[in-house]
C-alpha cells in the first residue's frame, strides 16, 4: 500500500513543482536580464567600423571615460523609437555613446544614420552578432553602461527614454564618473 501511495504522489509532486516555477515567473521582470558579464571587462573583439569598413576596433575603445554601448538594428522598431532620445543625450548631456549595429545590413544601417542622425561617437558593425553573443545580447535594443576601465557596470534591455535615463541609467552613469 505504501508503495502505491508513493507512485501516485510522484505526478502530484511534479505538478506542484511546475506550478511553483510558473508562479515565480509571473512576477519576474522580463526587462531585467542579469548579465554574467556584470562587473567584468568587455570581452575581446575585433569589429570594423560601420562607416569605414577598413577601420577596425578592439576592446580598447571602451577605456578612458564612462560610456554607453547601445546595441541597435534597422529591423528593430524599438530602436527606432529610442533613436531620437539617444541623439538628445549626445547633444544635451554630452554622453559618449558607442553604437553597435547588430545582425543588420550595412547599407540599411548607414541610410538609417544619415536620415535619423548619428548619436554614436564610434559605430561598430557586428553583422554576425559575435560580440553580441559574447555580451549575452538577446536582441535589440540593449544598452550597457561601461566605466572608464572598460568594465560593464549595468545592462538595460529595451529602449532608452527620458524616464529610463533619469530614473535608472543616469544615477549609475554619474557614479561611474
Amino acid at each position: 500500500m505504501n508503495r502505491r501511495v508513493l507512485i501516485l504522489s510522484i505526478p502530484l509532486l511534479v505538478f506542484l513543482g511546475g506550478c511553483i516555477f510558473l508562479y515565480k515567473g509571473l512576477f519576474s521582470d522580463p526587462r531585467k536580464l542579469e548579465s554574467a558579464l556584470l562587473d567584468q571587462p568587455v570581452p575581446e573583439f575585433a569589429l570594423t567600423s560601420l562607416q569605414d569598413p577598413g577601420r577596425q576596433f578592439t576592446r580598447e575603445i571602451f577605456t578612458g571615460k564612462p560610456m554607453l554601448l547601445n546595441v541597435w538594428a534597422t529591423w528593430c522598431p524599438t530602436c527606432y523609437a529610442e533613436h531620437e532620445y539617444l541623439n538628445e543625450l549626445k547633444a544635451k548631456e554630452g554622453i559618449y555613446i558607442v553604437g553597435m549595429n547588430y545582425k543588420d545590413e550595412r547599407e540599411k544601417a548607414l541610410r538609417w544614420l544619415k536620415n535619423l542622425g548619428n548619436p554614436y561617437a564610434i559605430d561598430l558593425y557586428d553583422p554576425r552578432g559575435m560580440l553580441g553573443l559574447d555580451l549575452g545580447v538577446y536582441g535589440a535594443p540593449e544598452t550597457f553602461l561601461i566605466d572608464s576601465q572598460g568594465v560593464i557596470r549595468y545592462r538595460h534591455v529595451g529602449d532608452v527614454n527620458e524616464q529610463v535615463w533619469q530614473q535608472t541609467l543616469k544615477p549609475i552613469f554619474e557614479r561611474m564618473e
